[in-house]
């Protein structure tokens, strides 16, 4: 009897396993499955938004160009202001300049205000997104707070798994305006959500504005994770850019059979992004993260290789699986990197890893563009630069290991 109550006794001490509950973040999820779906929306309806407008297809991927260096410029300042001034204020206003840049997009008559919406959905991205990864990381528990991170990246690529295919399916049956009035509605949809799920946190300003923003850099591990996601995404997207072609080019492809690849590509990234999220977990709770940063580099390797390639459609197409796999996996360790390590400087962090990803991007593709063979630039550029991060990410881990064990003590 005496060993029974013991146990009871036992059972009853022994803290329950976090969890995360998924309910109270439902409204930062949905955008970022709208956040993904705008992404990687404009893309594909190019060739419709021209027409309409009278341009070229070239002068509307302008459009794309502005959201992104937009975004990139501005997230380092407007992750400061969330870290500065709260979560809630930064992501309630992203918001609603998502909402109004959507509206004014669907309103547009001609290139130049389709444009300037489309740099004002970029500057909403930054402002929402980076206050979105910090406050799931500091609000999920601390054991679980890959699995949450990457819940929300998967949930990100889902845009492009089904919202962008949906987005394709409305734009064609009522114009390419209703896919941008349905953004609008989502996310004003989503509004009441946030005021109710988000609460006001207390902030720790510290530092001078410029060296605020610049703070991420100053911290070892994290300045060596910027440098190895530069890397990594010169890789990563600088390849991806040119994978529609090589593939096309390889074995005669039509365009709706690149479509499917590119739901090929967001399911890996879904993949990636939940298994980076669990496996990320059990490698912190055993003192190890970010352990898998090197695995996730080593795979992109190995798709890229494959990819571009491997012998025959079925090896290739298992080439972009696994490639995205490693995509998905790498960035929620690099976002639960950046949301453990540094707590008061989470949203600046999370921003540069946007802005180094998309400098990376631009670095990548400039490369595999200058070779006159874009097949043989993506296996060279992709495979080289993927090995070089995963070297990179050694160091990355001996001091990401070092400065979360000091977080965990103090309470981070």
């Amino acid at each position: 009897m005496s060993d029974v109550s013991d146990l009871s006794r036992a059972e009853a001490e022994t803290p329950a396993e976090p969890v995360f509950r998924r309910r109270r973040y439902a409204g930062v999820l949905a955008l970022l499955f709208l956040f993904g779906t705008e992404t990687f929306l404009v893309s594909p309806l190019l060739p419709t938004i021209a027409g309409s407008i009278h341009v070229s297809e070239a002068a509307a991927a302008s459009t794309v160009t502005a959201y992104v260096l937009v975004y990139a410029v501005c997230a380092p300042f407007l992750g400061l202001l969330s870290d500065r001034f709260g979560r809630r204020r930064t992501l309630l206003a992203g918001t609603a300049l998502f909402v109004l840049s959507n509206a004014a997009a669907a309103l547009s008559t001609d290139l130049t205000l389709l444009v300037l919406s489309r740099a004002l959905a970029g500057l909403a991205a930054a402002a929402a997104g980076p206050a979105i990864w910090a406050h799931i990381a500091e609000t999920a528990p601390d054991a679980v707070r890959g699995r949450a991170l990457g819940l929300g990246m998967a949930l990100f690529s889902t845009g492009q798994v089904i919202g962008v295919p949906l987005g394709g399916l409305l734009a064609g049956a009522a114009g390419w305006r209703a896919a941008f009035w349905a953004l609008t509605a989502g996310t004003a949809a989503a509004v009441p959500l946030l005021l109710r799920q988000v609460a006001p946190r207390p902030t720790s300003p510290a530092g001078g504005t410029i060296l605020a923003i610049l703070a991420a850099w100053r911290d070892p591990a994290l300045r060596r994770a910027l440098l190895v996601n530069t890397a990594f995404n010169a890789a990563n997207l600088g390849a991806y850019t040119f994978l529609g072609a090589v593939l096309g080019d390889r074995f005669d492809l039509s365009v709706q059979a690149l479509g499917l690849v590119g739901i090929l590509v967001g399911a890996g990234s879904v993949a990636g992004s939940l298994l980076g999220g669990r496996l990320g977990d059990k490698a912190r709770a055993a003192g190890r993260q970010p352990a898998l940063l090197p695995f996730w580099a080593l795979l992109l390797a190995v798709g890229i290789a494959l990819a571009v390639a491997g012998p025959g459609l079925i090896l290739s197409l298992l080439g972009v699986l696994l490639w995205f796999v490693a995509s998905g996996g790498f960035v929620t360790d690099q976002q639960t990197l950046a949301g453990t390590v540094a707590p008061a400087h989470r949203a600046t962090s999370s921003a540069w890893l946007t802005s180094t990803m998309y400098a990376g991007t631009g670095v990548g593709a400039w490369a595999i563009g200058a070779f006159g063979n874009v097949a043989h630039g993506s296996l060279i550029v992709g495979v080289v630069l993927a090995l070089a991060a995963a070297a990179g990410t050694v160091r990355v881990r001996n001091a990401g290991g070092r400065e979360t064990q000091v977080g965990a003590k103090t309470g981070a």
